[in-house]
């Protein structure tokens, strides 16, 4: 019996597939492709293409950058996510938000299924899956790749048999290549004393100078570059990737658990999220009171881990979001940073909601909020309960 079927399709060769062999047994199939800004228009037209001929009776783009970074994007910023410090879940969150556009397009047409093109080994398969059976309970998940093992010669000769054929050369690295960043598997990652090659990253750097990089913030959003003001976040945020991109700053290699439990390693290239992620770090230290920046960090380190490891439908995460964005009304003005070849430093910030201009004192030179004798009373008070445990436990002093 014939179904109406949607594939979330990519253009890649497991996709591809899927397509093809659901289109050939005599069902109604709806390519759809979620861009969250990892397609080029170039990309997209091809996968049209593509997608009609392998049998599709429709092709859809469904453009949700901009929703990705309102509903994300800018939660991470405010947040300063990096999971294990390092990483800035930059393709994997894009996928929960993939998987949102695809199955309202399921829903909207009435489909009777959902296919995608995952494998049973990685994190994908949980993204996808979880959002569909949440957002569209009772409509069936197809996934073809997974449940048959298919091998990547299997797909290849059943395309080719079936009168398509494309480029789907195994090449040594993999990519996913998102607005928040490139994430690369395979090479040498697959041997943990080893790191990626030049060779093996998109972008190379083009830049051996030095400059400055002003980033300017209003309430934890980015509102210009270089004194350039930005009114799409999303086009300020590719800016700033092109300046990066030219010193091939944000490489790096993460090792992490993956959500089936198994460790997984990627390498990445990520300039604009670590040049705003420092940066606006850099504006919160002086913008923030102890205790903002202390509860911030440990709400965000939730946040993140939960977008990695597809819970955003959590009733929780709204809750964090409303105290990520609380936490961003004093966070305005501009972070300096200093770029190089292959990196960069922190120089400076210029806020009129900074803290360190108090009146009543800078810190190492002069005070006028407090007397001396006030600072020695305060710090023997201070001292009352270690004066206490070691005046019982002597020996221990």
């Amino acid at each position: 019996m014939s179904k109406k079927i949607v594939v979330a399709y990519s253009g890649g060769l497991d996709t591809s597939y899927t397509v093809m062999r659901l289109a050939q047994e005599g069902n109604e199939v709806h390519a759809v492709c979620a861009n969250t800004g990892g397609f080029s228009p170039e990309q997209l037209r091809r996968n049209e293409e593509n997608a009609l001929k392998l049998g599709a009776v429709k092709y859809a783009t469904l453009d949700v950058t901009q929703e990705y970074y309102e509903k994300s994007l800018r939660f991470m910023i405010f947040g300063n996510v990096l999971r294990n410090n390092c990483y800035p879940i930059s393709v994997s969150s894009e996928r929960i938000f993939q998987a949102l556009a695809i199955v309202r397009y399921a829903n909207e047409i009435g489909a009777d299924a959902i296919a995608h093109g995952s494998t049973g080994a990685g994190n994908d398969q949980i993204r996808f899956d979880m959002t569909f059976l949440v957002m569209a309970p009772g409509v069936e998940i197809i996934t073809l790749t997974r449940d048959e093992k298919l091998t990547r010669k299997e797909e290849v000769d059943y395309l080719n048999a079936h009168g398509f054929t494309a480029d789907f050369a195994k090449l040594k690295y993999s990519y996913n290549v998102g607005i928040w960043g490139t994430s690369i598997c395979g090479g040498e990652l697959l041997d943990p004393s080893q790191g990626l090659p030049e060779e093996a990253y998109l972008k190379h750097a083009t830049r051996e100078d030095e400059s400055l990089l002003r980033i300017t913030f209003e309430k934890g959003e980015i509102t210009a570059v270089n004194d350039e003001p930005f009114d799409d976040r999303v086009a300020a945020i590719q800016r700033i990737e092109e300046i990066g991109a030219s010193y091939a700053i944000g490489r790096d290699c993460n090792v992490g658990d993956t959500i089936i439990g198994i460790k997984g390693r990627v390498g990445f290239e990520a300039a604009a999220p670590k040049l705003i992620i420092e940066a606006h770090r850099l504006l919160e230290k002086s913008t923030l009171s102890k205790w903002q920046q202390y509860w911030k960090d440990q709400v965000a380190n939730w946040y993140g881990m939960f977008l990695h490891e597809s819970q955003y439908l959590e009733p929780v995460m709204p809750d964090i979001e409303a105290m990520l964005l609380s936490s961003q009304r004093n966070v305005t003005g501009t972070a300096i940073l200093r770029l190089r070849p292959y990196g960069f430093e922190t120089v400076g910030i210029d806020s009129v909601n900074d803290l360190t201009k108090s009146k009543l004192g800078e810190y190492g030179e002069t005070q006028t909020g407090w007397t001396a004798d006030e600072a020695k009373g305060f710090i023997k008070v201070l001292s009352t309960p270690l004066r206490v445990y070691y005046g019982v436990h002597p020996g221990e002093r």
